[in-house]
C-alpha cells in the first residue's frame, strides 16, 4: 500500500479585493451575504461600488436564505481552461434567489443525482465548497433524494 496525498484541485479560484472580501469572509463561515442598497433597499449581486438599481453608493451587509430556481443552466462538456479537465462534464447555473425578484447568481450545481433531467424553475439551495483557501458558494437541487 502507498500513501500519496490528493492532488492539488487544478481549478483556478476568484480573488477577493476591497470590494468583494465580505463576500468571500462570510463564504468562509458558509453565509451567503450580499450588498442591500441603504437607499433602495435592494439587493445586488456581485458586489459593487455601486448600486446597479439607483447609483447609491452605501450598502449594509444582508444575510440571504441562498434557495431559488434555476433561471437557466448550461452544462459544459470542454475544457475552457486546463484546471477543468478533469472536472467534465460540470453544470454552470444561473439561479434566481428567493430573497428578491430578479435578483441572480451564477455558481455550479453540485451533487446531482444521476438521471435527473434538469430544467429551468427546478428549486435549489446553496451549500459550500472549499476549493484550495477559497470557499465558493455553489448550489444543488433542493428536495431530491441523495
Amino acid at each position: 500500500m502507498t500513501d500519496s496525498a490528493p492532488a492539488a484541485d487544478a481549478r483556478p479560484v476568484p480573488g477577493s479585493d476591497d470590494v468583494s472580501r465580505f463576500f468571500w469572509a462570510a463564504a468562509a463561515e458558509h453565509r451567503l451575504v450580499l450588498q442591500r442598497c441603504t437607499s433602495c433597499t435592494k439587493l445586488q449581486y456581485p458586489p459593487e461600488v455601486c448600486c446597479v438599481h439607483c447609483q447609491a453608493e452605501e450598502f449594509e451587509l444582508a444575510d440571504v436564505a441562498g434557495r431559488g430556481v434555476i433561471y437557466s443552466f448550461a452544462v459544459v462538456d470542454r475544457p475552457l481552461h486546463a484546471g477543468f479537465v478533469d472536472a467534465l462534464p460540470y453544470t454552470v447555473v444561473f439561479v434566481e434567489l428567493d430573497d428578491q425578484p430578479g435578483l441572480r447568481m451564477i455558481a455550479n450545481l453540485v451533487e446531482t443525482p444521476p438521471g435527473v433531467e434538469l430544467r429551468c424553475g427546478m428549486a435549489v439551495e446553496v451549500l459550500f465548497e472549499e476549493r484550495g483557501s477559497v470557499t465558493m458558494p455553489q448550489f444543488r437541487l433542493a428536495d431530491v433524494d441523495r
